[in-house]
């Protein structure tokens, strides 16, 4: 899995979720966009896409796409509509997108770097993981300050657990 950072400026968002598939598609990875606002961590994505592939070996997934389950995951949530919430949207935004092959096979690695090389060209470079936006994170995975108050770990450890617990509450 790879993870490329930057901006995004999204004039007609059909057309730029058109060339994250086709770049998807030329490369046999799974390209899927988040709005960096939402996402904590690294290690966020990682179980997301951890849990999706787990899903799909059990069949017990609830998208068709990979990158519908992992945006799934990564919400901590199954209403579709609600997860793409955490996607990218039309304007000029931070973004983080997932780029991970579809099997492990040798070409993998190859594979994920002409898929972040391709997607890398359609941002402006710079980091954009670790800056979520606190309030927007609260409010989108439930958070409250009570929550926060009686656990010893972070925001990132609690969201860490929203995506860990869909399996159980599914």
């Amino acid at each position: 899995m790879r993870l490329v950072e930057g901006t995004a400026h999204v004039d007609d968002l059909d057309d730029f979720l058109g060339a994250l598939t086709a770049v998807g598609d030329d490369t046999g990875c799974t390209v899927q966009a988040f709005d960096a606002r939402y996402v904590v961590d690294r290690a966020h994505l990682e179980r997301a896409l951890a849990l999706a592939d787990r899903a799909f070996e059990r069949g017990a997934n609830v998208a068709r796409d990979r990158g519908v389950e992992v945006i799934l995951y990564a919400a901590g949530r199954r209403q579709i509509d609600r997860a793409l919430t955490m996607g990218v949207s039309e304007g000029e935004g931070p973004v983080v997108v997932l780029v991970a092959a579809e099997d492990g096979g040798d070409g993998a690695a190859a594979a994920e770097a002409a898929a972040a090389d391709a997607v890398a060209d359609l941002l402006d470079p710079g980091p954009t993981l670790g800056a979520f936006d606190e309030a927007l994170v609260c409010d989108y995975f439930d958070v409250r300050e009570r929550e926060l108050a009686a656990t010893a770990g972070t925001l990132a450890d609690v969201v860490h657990e929203r995506v860990a617990l869909l399996d159980v509450r599914k």
